[in-house]
């Protein structure tokens, strides 16, 4: 799976709430342009949350054919999701769409890539971006040891990562349902 240098995104489904948080850096290449970008969208009536990471534009993509599908399947997240990621493996323009997203809604958490990838985390965190993998140890450490809520491990897991990877800073956003 591709990983790319442009943010970090964490969600974690726990006791019913769930939260997904992004940093706010943009970076272009070495360059950081922008400190504090929202990067996490509420989708499908507010039902889904959504957050990217990957080239902006193209995140934009597919966040609208994402919430199409949303609409198209009545609200059904997993069956919007797999829709999308076939859609995005065999359409030629789509197919060029350099992104991931993270989708969290109140009972499950998917991560979507442009390989045709739609995972379903069995212990329900989901990461993607540059500094995801600091972000989701972290979350998993905090989940297993600490009685924090979602959100509060989102934040927490975050501030990790902004610690460790040049391309997330401590700009944090997160929204929960």
């Amino acid at each position: 799976m591709k990983q790319f240098k442009a943010t970090t995104i964490l969600g974690v489904i726990k006791d019913g709430e769930a939260a997904l948080g992004g940093d706010g850096q943009v970076t272009l290449g070495s360059t950081v342009m922008k400190h504090n970008a929202a990067k996490i969208r509420r989708l499908a009536d507010g039902s889904a949350l959504c957050g990217f990471a990957g080239a902006s534009a193209d995140a934009f993509t597919l966040m609208e054919r994402f919430e199409d599908k949303l609409e198209q399947y009545r609200g059904n997240i997993q069956r919007a999701a797999v829709e999308l990621a076939k859609d995005w493996r065999t359409d030629k323009y789509l197919r060029r769409l350099e992104a991931m997203l993270a989708i969290v809604a109140k009972d499950e958490a998917l991560l979507v890539s442009g390989n045709g990838d739609v995972i379903e985390p069995t212990d329900r965190i989901v990461a993607i971006g540059s500094g995801g993998m600091y972000a989701l140890a972290a979350a998993k450490m905090l989940l297993k040891y600490s009685d924090l809520s979602a959100a509060e491990i989102v934040r927490e897991a975050l501030t990790t990562a902004s610690e460790i990877c040049v391309y997330t800073n401590d700009q944090i956003v997160v929204e929960t349902l």
